[in-house]
């Protein structure tokens, strides 16, 4: 998987090493999951009727994230969506299919990050 995007929660500054501009995520910034809509796996803008993920959470998960590439090109209804690389919660429970780092690991890629930069899930 590449990234193809980044973004962060919309108090935080983007720290000065990132190596990818982040957009900055509000209240209004959504992420489509509802395989039937033509919005199926893209930003969307709230209110949304659709099924959809909300990118402003109560929690730190998506303080900073970086969008991956899987069924984003090329969409295959129920093939996966809001495929991010986020913050972890604590004690590492497993993602809905997402990939997720302590915090501090995060920070310390973030220089390295760039459109393109690939995943790989060993």
């Amino acid at each position: 998987m590449r990234v193809l995007a980044g973004f962060r929660r919309g108090g935080l500054l983007t720290p000065d090493h990132c190596g990818i501009g982040l957009l900055r995520a509000g209240s209004k910034d959504g992420w489509c999951d509802a395989p039937g809509h033509g919005a199926y796996n893209r930003h969307v803008r709230l209110p949304f009727r659709a099924s959809h993920e909300t990118l402003i959470r109560d929690d730190v998960l998506y303080d900073f994230g970086f969008v991956l590439d899987w069924n984003i090109v090329s969409r295959r209804r129920g093939a996966g969506s809001a495929i991010f690389l986020h913050v972890a919660k604590p004690g590492f429970p497993p993602t809905q299919g997402c990939v997720a780092l302590k915090r501090r690991d995060l920070l310390t890629l973030m220089p390295h990050i760039r459109r393109g930069t690939s995943v790989r899930v060993l």
